[in-house]
């Protein structure tokens, strides 16, 4: 619900901070203090229009902050308006736009007011609400237009015409062909004979490199020889035994390394035909890369995906006259849906009129009749209409009431449907309205009150004696500018402001009694 509301040069506000309750809060005030100050500020954290003559003059901008209570979390939401340029929006500080801040505030908060019907007025919403008061199952109609929507992207994904996917197969075939014909088996081919290309292209010099070695160690006077006649000087001395030893370890190492390489020397030979055989070979590897993935196992990868794809167009006429058939049979499962959905609608349309026509009475709109019309297939195209006056054809709800009127009728509404948002806003709700028919409006919402936080503004007594918190808007002027100010008052004065509303002075005894007597009344209604 809303819990705060924050205007800053706003019209003739200045600057008001409003705390909110739950239950039925009203705002009064003499004519032209500013009291509907409160259903525009929500108008424009609804994402209404805006315009720099909303701006206090002499200020740079106004602003609009709420706070609202979503379960255990506050959501704030902002607008500025600034007297040159164009507005800004902010959601939890965050800057946003205005059709952002519209669709955040929407499940928050809904304004009944003279140019701002923001719900049970589009057909969308009017079908919803019949809906909600028949209990209407679009359980079935929702699965069966899910699956027609599957079966389209499946029809879509093999689509194509008989051409199309000829050419697409040769395309297909082509490249399998050009993949199979490398023989690729491994997906490390490629390191194994980046290996092989390096050893044929130096075999020369690595035959050469190893047989020169091999006679340094091996040959008369080479190394070998060398670390055997030391061994031979030192080997008959016992002191030098620890040296004699490792000479002997050396001397073998040698002789080891000298062998080894003398069977590498043997085996690089030069072989020009198999080098350019491993050179070509990856070269092709190169291509299919290059062509078909970003390495051989994703070359491989592809492969398998081209006989899969090869698979689904070869039996393309197969799986589509599959999917055809399934369609077919969507298609009869939502007919037979939303036959059953619109049977629903069309008997519960008349009811929600005759419920929502039972409060008119009670709501000063005695002379008026709501009918609800169901057309369309499944019964899609719901219109509330509404005749206003005895032998007036109905029309349009939106277009046929006025402001006061208009907000009666989604009064009514709401008292059948109980409405989706927390936080119900109305303004002019009593146009036109006085004596009983107003203590009867003002019952009405102090029963929405109980199951909605209700704002309301209003110039009726018998409707505010029945809030549970009461806002006051004054108005002084220095001469220059007139400056509002909005307060909540209790006791003694909302007694005064009841009277002033009464009587148009607060210092009436006979105003005063008469407003004990409303409160009395009011609080004497029985609590649901």
């Amino acid at each position: 619900m809303l819990t705060e509301l924050i205007v800053r040069d706003l019209g003739v506000v200045a600057e008001a901070r409003l705390l909110f309750g739950a239950g039925l809060t009203v705002v009064t005030g003499e004519t032209g203090a500013g009291k509907t100050m409160v259903v525009g500020a929500l108008e424009l954290l609804a994402g209404g229009k805006t315009s720099p003559a909303l701006v206090r003059t002499g200020a740079p901008h106004a602003s609009v902050e709420g706070r609202f209570l979503v379960g255990d979390e506050e959501v704030v939401l902002s607008r500025v308006v600034p007297a040159d340029g164009r507005s800004r929006a902010y959601i939890d500080g965050r800057m946003a736009g205005a059709m952002a801040l519209a669709e955040r505030i929407e499940p928050l908060l809904e304004v009944y007011a003279q140019h701002a019907h923001q719900r049970l007025v589009s057909p969308g919403a009017q079908r919803a609400a019949l809906d909600a008061f028949a209990g209407t199952d679009l359980g079935p109609v929702d699965a069966a237009r899910g699956e027609i929507r599957r079966i389209d992207a499946d029809l879509e994904s093999i689509g194509g015409d008989e051409q199309a996917r000829a050419r697409e197969l040769d395309l297909l075939r082509f490249q399998a062909d050009e993949i199979d014909a490398a023989r690729l088996t491994n997906p490390d081919e490629d390191a194994v004979l980046e290996a092989d290309e390096a050893r044929l292209a130096g075999a020369e010099d690595l035959r050469e490199a190893a047989g020169r070695a091999h006679a340094l160690l091996s040959d008369d006077d080479g190394a070998g020889d060398l670390v055997r006649q030391a061994l031979a000087a030192v080997s008959r001395m016992p002191l030098l035994d620890e040296p004699a030893g490792r000479l002997a370890d050396l001397a073998a190492d040698l002789d080891d390394i000298a062998a080894g390489l003398r069977d590498q020397s043997e085996s690089f030979e030069a072989d020009p035909a198999r080098l350019v055989e491993v050179q070509e070979r990856r070269r092709l590897l190169a291509d299919l890369v290059k062509k078909h993935g970003d390495d051989l196992a994703g070359v491989l990868d592809h492969r398998a995906e081209i006989a899969e794809r090869i698979c689904a167009v070869e039996q393309h006429e197969e799986t589509a006259a599959r999917l055809e058939a399934d369609r077919a049979a969507a298609l009869e499962a939502l007919a037979e849906a939303r036959a059953k959905v619109a049977a629903v609608r069309s008997g519960a349309a008349p009811r929600l009129a005759d419920h929502v026509g039972r409060w008119f009475g009670h709501l000063a709109l005695g002379g008026a009749t709501l009918s609800v019309t169901v057309d369309g297939q499944g019964g899609d195209d719901v219109a509330f209409l509404l005749s206003a006056n005895p032998g007036q054809d109905p029309v349009a709800v939106a277009s046929a009431a006025s402001g006061g009127e208009l907000s009666r009728v989604m009064l009514s509404l709401n008292l059948v449907l109980g409405g989706d948002a927390p936080t119900l806003v109305f303004d002019e709700v009593d146009a036109g309205v006085g004596g009983a028919a107003g203590e009867a409006v003002g019952r009405a919402l102090a029963e929405l009150g109980d199951r909605h936080q209700v704002l309301v503004v209003t110039h009726l007594p018998q409707v505010a004696a029945f809030a549970d918190h009461h806002l006051v808007v004054t108005k002084s002027s220095n001469g220059d500018q007139i400056r509002s100010e909005v307060a909540q008052v209790h006791g003694e004065e909302r007694v005064a402001e009841l009277a002033r509303m009464l009587a148009g002075r607060s210092r009436s005894d006979t105003a005063r009694t008469h407003a004990d007597e409303l409160l009395a009344d009011a609080a004497a209604r029985p609590r649901s």
